[in-house]
């Protein structure tokens, strides 16, 4: 006869599949359903609600752009050090990957630093 997949392990994939999704769904309507609540208290005491929205000092896209082009140089040397060394490609691209994306965000903050000042400055 042929190989067949019993139908436990079948059964047993679609279940964590559901209750992980589950689990992800039901995280954020209580995250947001808490937020809402949390706004509208805030609003009956008549609080302030400046904190709630961004400030226009924020360079959220330039981090997320130094983030990418820090794991793509990592990925470029990790595949230049498997290339060139006896080195390990999962060590290589795992190490490379991080240290060249931590690298990047630690390179953001100077940047966005002199941003900032530039702005205060009104130059």
């Amino acid at each position: 006869m042929h190989d067949a997949v019993p139908i436990a392990g079948v059964i047993a994939g679609i279940l964590i599949s559901l209750s992980f999704f589950t689990m992800i769904v039901l995280s954020l309507y209580f995250y947001f359903k808490a937020r809402n609540r949390e706004r509208m208290a805030l609003i009956d005491k008549g609080g302030d609600l400046s904190k709630f929205f961004k400030k226009s000092g924020d360079h959220s896209i330039l981090k997320f752009g130094m983030f990418l082009m820090g794991i793509a140089i990592g990925l470029l040397v990790a595949y230049l050090l498997t290339e060139a060394t006896a080195m390990n490609g999962v060590v290589a691209f795992f190490s490379m990957i991080l240290l060249c994306g931590g690298l990047s965000l630690i390179l953001y903050y100077p940047i966005s630093a002199k941003i900032l000042k530039k702005g205060a400055d009104g130059k």
